[in-house]
């Protein structure tokens, strides 16, 4: 009995965040939820913050510096690579590209290492392959040698990928779990501008020394912080998760219904064998894992790997003078991604994703327009502008929500006995998609360069439509809600309909669509229309006799 009142006041927010309105559904799967039985009693207050606690998470987070620094590394050092390797077009694009595989590598081991050794442990495989990247890159004598240093970084940057936002998310307090897992793309946002910063200034080997320093000090910091409390819990070592529980919450604080929540949680689940990946995609698990892949597939088709990778060549094509267009594009990032650290657990997720989904459409708009206006001699001298305004506007926009928040998201909606193989499956597609977009962006900018940024405008429009209707609210809410709230409720769509416009679901449909979706969507298809129908079917007439005149349509599509 007080079993089910406990399940029944979670559904129902009496243990959730207070003054937030929950939905009254019951959609339920039945018997094939993992948490049909489940008991998680309320969190107790949110704890105050620790010394522990954000020294822990700044040891974490040096990965994700790393990790900003390999991602930015391959744009500014292009030039000098190439000439004094004498490396060819296309030997160095298989350097830029190549850190994507070691990335599907990373994520493939990722969830099954931190899961076996743990995530400090995992933290440090990862330094490893890191420290021996940067390092055969800054000695690299010809293109095997950087395409090995390359590899390495890739996998530990897979690994990183996965590791840290999933530690950070299980050792903080639920009412500032999303700005502590913010600090993950502050620090990969750091590392990127340091890197776009230095990289026209100094040469590339040195740039490559710098880029392994995080990893350094990641490596000695871990000697000195604790491990997840969560995966010890799991991991039955009882003495060791208290303590830990204990250094992260403050010697003085009362921890004794905390841990009880995640014993409650953690007995529950070992009621359950742990899941092989094939049984990933069971009916329980569709909804978080529709979100978790349906996020990254997003953020990545979205175009943003590529546009950092080859942001030089962007500016060059633009006529944009390469080394001001990197410094100030790189210079506006830290303030967006503090900006959306101080936001997240204030706004919460989905309004952030909303309007970063937003404003990285309208960027790619003004993107596909400005290599449009380059077709028209009137219009030519307003292409660099124009692409840079878009260029500066969908960094902004990247940093404040869609570049970090899919990643927050996945650290919270998966149940812990399948968070390693739910957690590498999303980390893969993350990759695997970043790799095709990366691959194929030249190939694309060849074929079009309007039409590749128009493309990128279209999967930023899907992007809001798919978080308006699927994506959950978070902020507030210890792990053990959300992930047995996303298995318990069946149905995320008429969910999150019903905290839009309230509680029916046969009126919640139509009025989502209308307030928050329609203006959006007939907005953007009906300007990429426009540009398309003036490009492709009207033509010039200034300075031609009418009884003269001959259709030659001008257009930037092949």
């Amino acid at each position: 009995m007080e079993r089910e009142s406990m399940e029944e006041g979670l559904l129902t927010g009496r243990y959730g965040p207070p003054n937030e309105t929950k939905p009254s559904i019951n959609g339920g799967a039945g018997g094939d939820s993992i948490t049909g039985d489940l008991n998680i009693p309320s969190s107790p207050a949110a704890s105050s913050l620790t010394s522990v606690l954000v020294f822990s998470t700044f040891i974490a987070v040096c990965g994700s510096f790393c990790y900003g620094c390999s991602i930015g590394y391959s744009s500014p050092v292009q030039n000098g690579i190439m000439e004094d390797l004498s490396l060819s077009v296309s030997a160095y694009s298989v350097f830029g590209s190549i850190m994507t595989i070691g990335g599907m590598v990373g994520a493939i081991l990722s969830g099954k290492i931190a899961d076996l050794i743990g995530r400090k442990r995992t933290m440090w495989f990862s330094d490893v392959f890191c420290t021996a990247g940067w390092l055969s890159i800054a000695f690299a004598k010809n293109a095997l040698w950087l395409d090995i240093g390359r590899l390495l970084i890739g996998i530990g940057g897979g690994v990183i990928c996965y590791v840290v936002p999933v530690y950070i998310a299980e050792i903080t307090p639920k009412s500032h779990r999303g700005s502590f897992a913010s600090a993950n793309q502050l620090m990969t946002t750091c590392g990127f501008v340091l890197i776009f910063f230095t990289g026209t200034i100094i040469s590339w080997r040195t740039l490559a020394m710098i880029g392994a320093i995080p990893c350094v000090v990641q490596t000695i910091g871990l000697f000195f912080i604790p491990e997840s409390p969560r995966w010890l819990a799991k991991s039955g070592r009882e003495k060791e998760f208290e303590a830990s529980l204990k250094c992260l919450r403050g010697k003085d604080s009362d921890i004794s219904e905390e841990a009880s929540d995640i014993r409650v949680y953690m007995e529950t689940l070992e009621q359950q064998t742990e899941e092989s990946f094939l049984e990933l995609f069971q009916r329980r698990y569709a909804n978080a894992l529709i979100i978790g892949v349906g996020l990254m597939l997003l953020q990545q088709l979205g175009g943003n790997s590529a546009i950092a990778y080859y942001t030089g060549s962007i500016f060059n094509e633009a006529s944009i003078s390469g080394n001001l267009g990197l410094q100030v594009l790189a210079i506006v990032q830290i303030p967006a991604s503090i900006l959306g650290l101080f936001l997240m657990d204030r706004s919460g997720r989905r309004p952030l994703l909303l309007v970063s989904a937003s404003g990285m459409c309208f960027a790619c708009f003004l993107q596909g327009l400005s290599f449009c206006f380059k077709e028209f001699p009137d219009l030519k001298a307003l292409t660099p502008s124009v692409a840079f305004t878009g260029t500066l506007i969908g960094a902004t926009f990247y940093s404040i929500g869609l570049g970090g928040i899919p990643w927050i998201i996945m650290s919270e909606i998966f149940p812990i006995n399948v968070k390693a193989q739910a957690g590498s499956l999303v980390t893969l597609v993350n990759w695997s998609t970043a790799w095709i977009i990366t691959y194929s962006f030249n190939f694309m900018m060849e074929w079009s360069a309007a039409g590749t940024f128009f493309f990128f405008m279209g999967i930023s429009g899907l992007t809001v439509v798919f978080t308006a209707m699927l994506v959950p609210e978070t902020k507030g809410r210890t792990l053990e809600e959300i992930q047995a709230s996303i298995a318990r409720l069946g149905g995320i769509p008429w969910i999150i309909m019903s905290e839009v416009c309230g509680n029916s679901e046969i009126d919640a449909l139509p009025k989502i669509w209308k307030q928050e979706i329609r203006p959006f969507f007939f907005f953007s298809v009906t300007t990429a229309l426009t540009v398309l129908f003036g490009d492709k079917l009207v033509p010039e007439t200034k300075g031609e006799q009418w009884r003269k005149y001959k259709l030659r349509p001008r257009t930037c599509f092949p």
